[in-house]
């Protein structure tokens, strides 16, 4: 079973209290204050080897992180050391890889609306790779390219009508999307690059199908149409185009209802692929993200109040909620979660989770059974280092968690708990309202 299957970190153990990394969830909760996000570096350096072991016997492939689903100097670097690559959608995410000491030969941008700024900063960054998106994205390139005396190496994304059963806001590979040329936009585009736009690079073809897949059947069939757009393009423009980016998406473990597919089981859809459509020199860039990251990351949370409806419900609200955790009001996402100081608690209830945020939507679990909660309690919620933290707010002015990383029953900060004074930092009153 590889890491992406499991709803727990590596780690995890049961004592007197819980513990992830060696380190009492307890004692985190009272140094750092919650909401705390924690990441056991032992799981994510787990996932990693996992992909790497997956393919090992596939040295063309290369893996680059998906960024997006979170990007801190510390997650970066680890990342950088298990030898991976990063896929980048901002300014923020590339300046974070560049001062992170990341060799930027290593980086693609990807993005389908990039400001004149943000091409500006990865050409002076020098990434590795843009994966352009559209027309006018193509021309903006070559554009800003050419003033600075550069040639920016590409590939074209591409929807390859592929849908992967999922939550409408994450299938991005479907004919109806917002990413991406169309297949039937490849030949006009094809055209442009070879006869106006001379500082662009054509290398090859992008495709991103979704996120949280379990169907890699599907990552078969992006695979060859992939290599035969290739086939179809060399024939007709003549280009020998050497590279195909399959994007990322691997589903992982929230609940027991789900049942993602093994790293191993992914990898052998992609590699039977590659072997029957005869592409051993081409490089294949693959792009996980939430399944090297979600699994080693948990959210802790203290009790507050709670509710009883009457002949309803009961609501136990937590200090956090949907500022710190967007997807279960975004996309209906569900957790497993256990109380931290409660191991050993026979009775048991169930309870609705709610978050602490002015809205009636903001409920982070709903219906399950715990043991009776009360004040003061440390929720552990699994699964939450993806999307988490990189989609976090500061709604109702509240400030965002810290985030700390364990392992060998060690514990540092990587990322610090906003302040009240960071919140008004970039605040700013007019002379005319001082008067």
């Amino acid at each position: 079973m590889s890491i992406n299957q499991s709803i727990k970190p590596v780690s995890v153990e049961e004592k007197e209290n819980l513990t992830i990394g060696g380190c009492d969830l307890v004692d985190l909760a009272k140094r750092y204050g919650t909401p705390l996000y924690v990441i056991d570096e032992a799981t994510l350096r787990g996932i990693c080897r996992d992909y790497k072991n997956a393919f090992k016997n596939y040295t063309n492939i290369k893996m680059m992180y998906a960024s997006k689903a979170l990007c801190t100097s510390a997650i970066v670097r680890i990342l950088d050391e298990e030898g991976f690559g990063f896929d980048t959608v901002s300014a923020g995410e590339i300046y974070t890889v560049f001062k992170s000491g990341v060799d930027m030969a290593k980086v693609l941008f990807n993005g389908s609306n990039k400001s004149e700024k943000e091409i500006e900063l990865a050409l002076e960054c020098n990434v590795g790779r843009f994966s352009v998106d559209n027309f006018y994205e193509a021309e903006l390139l070559n554009k800003i390219s050419e003033e600075k005396g550069k040639k920016a190496d590409i590939l074209l994304r591409i929807t390859p009508g592929i849908e992967c059963h999922t939550h409408d806001y994450i299938q991005t590979g479907q004919i109806d999307s917002k990413f991406g040329f169309d297949l039937s936009q490849v030949d006009d585009i094809v055209g442009l690059i070879i006869n106006k736009y001379k500082n662009l690079n054509l290398r090859g073809l992008h495709a991103h199908i979704g996120s949280q897949i379990f169907e890699t059947q599907s990552y078969y069939d992006e695979v060859e149409i992939l290599v035969k757009e290739i086939a179809r393009i060399k024939a007709k423009f003549g280009l020998n185009l050497d590279e195909i980016n399959i994007g990322g998406g691997l589903g992982v473990k929230y609940t027991d209802a789900d049942n993602p597919p093994s790293v191993d089981v992914l990898a052998d859809a992609v590699t039977r692929a590659l072997d029957k459509f005869a592409v051993e020199a081409k490089t294949i860039y693959i792009e996980p993200g939430r399944s090297i990251i979600s699994t080693s990351g948990v959210t802790l949370y203290t009790v507050g109040s709670s509710k009883q409806v009457p002949n309803g419900r009961k609501y136990v609200a937590v200090d956090g909620g949907m500022a710190d955790n967007p997807r279960p009001s975004m996309y209906q996402a569900k957790y497993t979660a256990q109380v931290a100081n409660k191991i050993k608690f026979d009775e048991t209830e169930k309870v609705t989770i709610a978050g602490r945020y002015c809205e009636s939507g903001d409920i982070l679990i709903e219906e399950i059974e715990l043991p009776k909660l009360e004040a003061g309690d440390i929720l552990c919620v699994y699964n939450t280092g993806a999307y988490n933290y990189s989609m976090a707010s500061n709604y109702n002015r509240v400030e965002k968690p810290a985030m700390v990383l364990v392992n060998n029953s060690l514990s540092d900060i990587i990322v610090y708990r906003e302040t009240l004074d960071n919140l008004i930092s970039h605040d700013n009153i007019p002379d005319r309202l001082l008067r």
